[in-house]
C-alpha cells in the first residue's frame, strides 16, 4: 500500500469515528442532563483544544517526524474516547474536551489535519495534487456519512436489548478510541519518503510565505466563525428543538448530507481546471450559504431539511480547492506550518461561536445560528474573491 493510500485509509477511519460522535454527542450530553448552553460550552472546548494543539504541532513540530506526530495524535485520540466514555459530570468532561481530539463537526478540524495535508501534498505535484485532495476529502466525507448513519445504532441496540440509551451511546466513544488505535497502526507503517529532508528545514516555520498565509488565515477565520454557529452537533440540537426530529431520522438526514458533500468534492478539480481554484471556492460556497439561511426560515421540517441538503450538495466543493491552493502558494518545507496556521485560526474562530449558538437555542427555537452563520460565510466569500482572484501559485497551470 502506498503512502497516499495509507493516508486515505486513516482519513476514512477518522471520518467514520467523527461522523458517529458528531451526531451522538448532542443527544448524549442532553441525556446526561446538560442544557443547550452546557452543550455549546463543551463543543467550544473541543474546538479550542484542537486549535491549541494543532497550532503547536504546526509551528513547533516542523522539525519533528511526521509519522511521530501522527502516532502521538492517534494516542491522544484513544485517550479522548476513553475519557468521554468514562466521565459524566460537566467539568471533568470539559477538561477532556479541551485537551482531547473530539470533533463536533462533519469536517476535519483536528490536530491530524496539517500533518496529513502536508504529507499528502508530498505524494503528488501540480494538477495531480489538486486531484489528490478531493479523493482525500471524498473518503473522509463518505466515512463521516456512514458514521452519521451508524449513529442511530445505539437507539436500536437500546430498544432491542433493553439497555439504557445513555449506556448504548457510551459505547460510541469506545468505538472512537478503537478507530484511533487502528489509525496509529497504519501511521507506524508510513515510509520515510514523506519526511522533509533535514537540510531543507529552516529556522522558522514560515520564512518565505508568512504574508500570504496570514492573509488567508484571517479570511478563513471569518468563514470558520460563521461555520461554528452550525457545526453538526448544534444542527442536530436545533432540528430536535425546532421540529422534534428523533435520533434515527436525524441519522438518515446527515447520512444523506454527508454523501452529497462527499461526491460534490469529486467535481472540484474539474471546476477548478476551468475557472481556477479561488473562483471554485467562491462560486460554490456562496450558494451554499444562501441555502443555509433559507433553512432557518422554512416553516416545516421537510422544507428545512431540503435546504440543508441542497447546501451540503455544494458547500464542500471549496474544501479541496482551498487545500490545494494553500499547498501550492508555499514551498514544500513550509506546508505543514501553512496548513496549521490557516486551519488553527479557523478552529479558534469556530470555537467562539457554539457557546453563542447554544445560548440562542436556549432562548428560541428559531434558526438564528443558521442565519448568522450564513451571513458571515457569505461575507468571507466576497472578500476572498476580491483579495485573491488574481494571485497565482508557485506551479504553472494551477490558479
Amino acid at each position: 500500500m502506498s503512502d497516499a493510500h495509507k493516508l486515505l485509509f486513516t482519513r476514512g477511519v477518522r471520518g467514520l469515528a467523527d461522523g458517529v460522535v458528531s451526531i451522538v454527542l448532542a443527544t448524549y450530553l442532553t441525556g446526561l442532563g446538560f442544557g443547550p448552553v452546557a452543550v455549546g460550552a463543551i463543543v467550544t472546548g473541543t474546538l479550542l483544544g484542537s486549535a491549541a494543539v494543532t497550532l503547536a504541532v504546526g509551528l513547533l513540530g516542523y522539525r519533528l517526524s511526521r509519522r511521530r506526530i501522527l502516532v502521538g495524535a492517534a494516542a491522544l485520540m484513544v485517550l479522548t474516547g476513553i475519557g468521554f466514555a468514562g466521565v459524566t459530570t460537566f467539568w471533568p468532561m470539559m477538561v477532556v474536551a479541551v485537551v482531547g481530539t473530539l470533533n463536533p463537526s462533519s469536517g476535519d478540524v483536528s490536530v491530524f489535519l496539517p500533518t496529513e495535508q502536508a504529507a499528502l501534498a508530498h505524494t503528488a505535484a501540480g494538477v495531480a495534487r489538486t486531484t489528490a485532495f478531493p479523493r482525500y476529502n471524498l473518503v473522509g466525507s463518505l466515512a463521516g456519512a456512514v458514521g452519521a448513519l451508524a449513529s442511530g445504532l445505539p437507539a436500536v441496540a437500546a430498544a432491542r436489548w433493553g439497555i439504557s440509551l445513555l449506556r448504548a451511546e457510551q459505547s460510541v466513544f469506545l468505538f472512537y478510541a478503537a478507530c484511533a488505535l487502528l489509525a496509529a497502526i497504519v501511521y507506524l507503517r508510513l515510509s520515510p519518503a514523506l519526511e522533509v529532508h533535514p537540510a531543507k528545514r529552516g529556522r522558522h516555520p514560515l520564512a518565505e510565505s508568512r504574508a500570504v498565509v496570514l492573509r488567508l488565515a484571517t479570511l478563513f477565520s471569518v468563514d470558520s466563525f460563521g461555520g461554528g454557529f452550525v457545526v453538526q452537533s448544534l444542527l442536530v440540537l436545533w432540528l430536535y428543538r425546532r421540529f422534534q426530529l428523533d435520533q434515527r431520522t436525524t441519522a438518515g438526514v446527515f447520512f444523506a448530507a454527508g454523501a452529497l458533500s462527499a461526491f460534490s468534492q469529486v467535481l472540484s478539480p474539474w471546476v477548478a481546471a476551468r475557472i481556477g481554484l479561488i473562483r471554485t471556492m467562491v462560486y460554490t460556497h456562496l450558494p451554499a450559504n444562501i441555502f443555509l439561511i433559507l433553512a432557518a426560515l422554512m416553516p416545516t421540517a421537510p422544507l428545512s431539511i431540503a435546504c440543508l441538503l441542497l447546501r451540503m450538495a455544494v458547500s464542500q466543493m471549496d474544501v479541496p480547492a482551498r487545500q490545494a491552493f494553500v499547498m501550492a502558494v508555499v514551498p514544500p518545507e513550509e506546508r505543514a506550518a501553512a496548513a496549521s496556521v490557516t486551519n488553527v485560526p479557523r478552529s479558534l474562530a469556530a470555537a467562539m461561536a457554539p457557546l453563542i449558538a447554544g445560548t440562542l437555542l436556549q432562548k428560541t427555537t428559531f434558526g438564528w445560528p443558521l442565519v448568522i452563520g450564513g451571513l458571515l460565510k457569505a461575507a468571507y466569500d466576497i472578500a476572498l474573491l476580491i483579495q485573491f482572484r488574481a494571485v497565482a501559485t508557485r506551479e504553472e497551470g494551477v490558479y
